[in-house]
């Protein structure tokens, strides 16, 4: 199996971009992936890896929950490196709403940017606290611990894995963590529990379901490169571990990205909340987009929302790198990307790069998050284009959640053509002190006062609570929100920036915008073509029918049965991963039983 730690064109400019030379390299200034550069350094000073660090048993908790970004955190956590403009900005804007944990190798250096005029002039102190310690790198998502809770909402605790990287002194950062905040912090370093694993290749809904690129399984496949052995475990193996853990029963796993040099997920893709993907788009055809398409497609066919129901997906498009030599990642660009943002409780810091792009992206975030206060941090100009190094602001960042989250979780109503009934509204509310009330207020028009309505337990399911907002006439647009109040006397909201944020549905017209969705042929362009990992074919069919899907090689030889038997009426989606199949020119041909047939032309690389 290939592995990932190669030195790339798009790595070589951000390098060139920071004056990197053969001769010395800042250790500050290491890009994500591994260059020959911190090889040579590496190889010439030694490497010593951690071979044991915290807890290295499962927490011992019958409940255990991994919380999700958006949750509320009590801390932003960044390693202070050559990027102080960048790093400056995020402590502006993070310190308003939680504590700043800062680890620094030289800490006066630290408070006296800060302080200082530069990047916008001084700052307070209030809500930093610099933690004096040694580190390699800026990129602590990767290298940090992650927020699990022992008793669902209780026990707070970390969690941490092997690096991958050989960078020893990023690798203990979390075992620092953990003792300034005086939590415990368990391990996956020791056998049998051992696995290699990314903070940016990772995202957790904050229910038991979580997202990764193959990444995971391929550096926890066995085998050797010129720094580690790596873990050997089957995927199953790696699901229980990650179980064991985290809590998570559902681990999503989709195939890598072809112009992504690290493989991790938070370059394209981000959950904004337990039911919607933001993805990072592109024009079709172009560089990874074809990829992200047909992995969202298989991830919107094989899975669900904890409530069952299919993920909503909002696409924010990619801007293309400025300048000559740039373009998208297939042309060598760097990868912009939007998705690389963090929340930090009612604040999403989002990377920014250039106007033309970037007031969409923000236009994006604010429609989709209301009340959110959504502040860009440019990442490729000022002289410090970290995105040069193939990371951005959810890069460099992590975060540490509360010790006593109040959750409530609710699936948003969709738009409605009922002018008849009322609209209820559900939602989990939970505390490990347990709710005292709840209440959703609602309104119709956000110039006018909210209406409150108390919430009511549904039968005897203590977590799940219900209220009705009346029904209302066609051309409204209604506004809500939830509010619980727990028996220690903690208080959320959700949307958390309530009432500035809110969800929202409209009642409309069924008979207005109406158009017709049927395709000349019911089987449409697959996707991505050329094709080397998870491939979706759409089809739409008028009526049920039976007959068969299947691919045949350029000499006619049929290489490959996707579906034989039935096929529904409507809009259908069917994969296959090709590469299991020899790189070539293939006919793609649904064949039905009462005679039709279809093909497409399909490239496998």
């Amino acid at each position: 199996m290939k592995r990932h730690f190669t030195y790339t064109s798009h790595i070589l400019l951000g390098l060139i971009a920071s004056s990197f030379t053969n001769e010395a390299i800042s250790q500050r200034d290491w890009a994500h992936a591994i260059t020959e550069q911190e090889r040579n350094h590496i190889e010439r000073i030694g490497f010593e890896p951690h071979q044991s660090r915290g807890i290295e048993t499962p927490p011992p908790y019958d409940e255990i929950r991994t919380a999700a970004e958006w949750e509320e955190i009590e801390a932003l956590t960044i390693a202070w490196t050559s990027f102080p403009c960048i790093q400056k900005q995020i402590v502006e804007a993070a310190k308003e709403e939680c504590t700043v944990i800062i680890f620094a190798d030289d800490s006066d250096e630290v408070t006296s940017y800060l302080t200082g005029n530069q990047c916008g002039g001084a700052l307070s102190l209030d809500n930093i606290q610099i933690v004096p310690t040694e580190y390699n790198s800026i990129w602590i998502r990767d290298y940090g611990a992650n927020t699990v809770y022992g008793s669902w909402n209780d026990d707070r605790l970390l969690v941490d894995w092997l690096y991958n990287r050989p960078r020893p002194d990023d690798d203990a950062i979390p075992d620092v963590l953990a003792e300034t905040l005086d939590l415990e912090i368990y391990s996956t370093t020791g056998v049998p529990n051992d696995l290699m694993n990314t903070g940016g290749n990772w995202m957790s809904d904050g229910f038991g379901t979580a997202f990764a690129s193959e990444l995971i399984l391929e550096e926890n496949e066995g085998g050797s490169t010129w720094w580690t052995d790596y873990p050997d475990h089957t995927s199953e193996e790696i699901t229980q571990i990650i179980e064991d853990f985290h809590g998570v029963d559902t681990y999503i796993t989709m195939p890598n990205l072809p112009y992504d040099g690290i493989h991790h997920i938070d370059m394209h893709m981000k959950l904004l909340d337990e039911s919607t993907l933001l993805l990072a788009d592109y024009p079709e055809g172009v560089s990874d987009g074809p990829q992200i398409n047909a992995n969202i497609e298989y991830v919107l066919s094989n899975f669900t929302t904890r409530w069952g129901t299919p993920f909503d997906v909002i696409r924010i498009p990619s801007p293309p790198e400025q300048g000559f030599g740039g373009g998208y990642p297939d042309q060598n660009g760097w990868y912009l990307t939007y998705t690389n943002s963090v929340f930090v409780n009612n604040t999403i810091l989002l990377p920014t790069y250039y106007t033309e792009y970037d007031t969409t992206a923000i236009r994006i975030y604010e429609e989709t998050l209301p009340g959110y206060n959504v502040v860009g941090i440019d990442c490729d100009n000022n002289g410090e284009a970290i995105i040069s190094l193939s990371g951005a602001i959810h890069c460099i960042t992590h975060t540490v959640g509360i010790e006593d989250p109040l959750m409530i979780s609710h699936l948003p109503l969709p738009d409605t053509e009922d002018v008849l009934n009322d609209y209820t509204v559900e939602a989990y509310i939970s505390h490990r002190s347990e709710i005292s009330s709840a209440s959703m207020h609602w309104t119709t028009s956000l110039d006018t006062d909210w209406t409150t309505q108390a919430m009511d337990v549904m039968s005897d399911e203590t977590e799940n609570w219900f209220a009705n907002i009346p029904a209302q006439p066609i051309g409204t647009t209604v506004y809500y929100y939830v509010e619980a109040n727990a028996n220690s006397g903690k208080t959320g909201t959700r949307p958390m920036p309530a009432p500035e944020g809110y969800w929202s549905f409209d009642v409309t017209n069924s008979n207005v915008g109406v158009t017709d969705l049927n395709s000349p042929s019911p089987l449409l362009q697959p996707f991505p073509n050329p094709a080397s990992a998870i491939t979706c074919i759409p089809l739409h069919l008028t009526r049920a029918m039976k007959g068969q899907l299947f691919l045949t090689n350029s000499l006619g030889q049929r290489s490959m049965v996707i579906h034989d038997g039935d096929f529904r009426v409507g809009n259908q989606k069917h994969f296959f991963n090709a590469q299991d199949l020899s790189a070539g020119a293939y006919l793609l041909t649904l064949d039905l039983n009462n005679g039709q047939r279809w093909t497409e032309h399909l490239m496998i690389r």
